[in-house]
């Protein structure tokens, strides 16, 4: 029986590709691993794939009474309805600890850096498993992606030692190059629909018993979005809605500016004052070096609705 290796809905880079990474190292070790997606893949992440000669993996959106290996993603929220009905084998992740539970013991690597796909340099490394060619282009990549090309204030040594070891496995050697060709194709909006661009980098959260989505589009110039926020802004209202969330928020993250305008739709929009020391005006604030969600945006938002 294969083991199938995903990461969170709404998947990103990193979630893809190291799914891919994690399941050929699985592959190495004589275990029968298929990494699979939950939903389509985003236009940066097809780039990436295509750059490598990687097909894009199966969509599965149950799992139960199959055996798992997660990435990117430890909350119940991010995964399938059924994934409680799914044996969980292992995690690898670079966020807090979810509320995942098991039954069993299970291979879990969490680490505080700003990549999966650092943390999987780390297993090959460990299991003295040789990174094929293509497989390290897509982890560099990933990197990338997820540091924002080192700039995030996630980025760690670690992440940079990675992406150089990997660089040089995949013959990459201009990767601020890399890095903006990637972006410009995540920036590309073009004849996209309004709720693929909501979704495109989107997760739901559980805060003090509140359900709480946040999402992120990450451009070279902002001004990019100039004819379309206000139909985001209206998106995340009917996303709001529709889930039954206490609120939506939107990054729109510059990433040569550093910094993010924040759609806000809330019950509480007071909160946003007491996580960023910002008021909204007319439902969006900007948020001067704020370009991680996982670390700038997750953790104050957390803390505001818990006090």
């Amino acid at each position: 029986m294969s083991i199938y290796v995903f990461g969170h809905k709404s998947p990103d880079s990193d979630a893809v590709c190291s799914a891919i990474a994690l399941a050929n190292l699985k592959r190495q070790q004589g275990v029968d691993a298929t990494p699979v997606s939950q939903e389509k893949i985003n236009p940066e992440t097809t780039f990436i794939l295509n750059r490598y000669g990687f097909s894009a993996p199966e969509v599965m959106s149950s799992f139960a009474g199959k055996q798992i290996i997660l990435v990117d993603f430890s909350d119940l929220s991010q995964g399938p309805e059924d994934l409680t009905k799914a044996e969980i084998l292992g995690i690898v992740d670079h966020h807090k600890l979810g509320d995942v539970t098991t039954p069993n013991p299970l291979e879990c690597w969490i680490w505080p850096v700003g990549c999966s796909s650092t943390v999987l340099k780390s297993m090959y490394d460990f299991y003295g498993v040789p990174i094929p060619k293509n497989i390290a282009g897509i982890m560099l990549c990933s990197i990338l992606s997820d540091t924002v090309i080192f700039k995030s204030p996630t980025c760690t040594e670690q992440d940079q030692k990675a992406a150089a070891a990997l660089a040089g496995i995949a013959g990459e050697t201009d990767l601020q190059a890399l890095g903006m060709e990637m972006f410009k194709v995540k920036s590309a909006i073009v004849g996209t629909p309004i709720r693929e661009l909501v979704m495109r980098d989107y997760k739901d959260f559980n805060m003090s018993g509140r359900k709480i989505g946040i999402g992120q589009l990450e451009v070279v110039d902002l001004s990019i979005l100039n004819d379309v926020k206000a139909e985001l802004a209206a998106d995340i209202k009917v996303l709001k809605a529709e889930g039954n969330r206490h609120s939506v928020f939107l990054l729109l993250t510059d990433i040569i500016k550093e910094g993010s305008q924040l759609l806000v739709v809330s019950d509480e929009p007071e909160v946003v004052q007491k996580a960023f020391g910002a008021v909204p005006q007319n439902g969006e604030v900007w948020l001067p070096g704020v370009m991680s969600r996982k670390k700038q945006v997750v953790p104050p938002l957390e803390k505001a609705f818990a006090a």
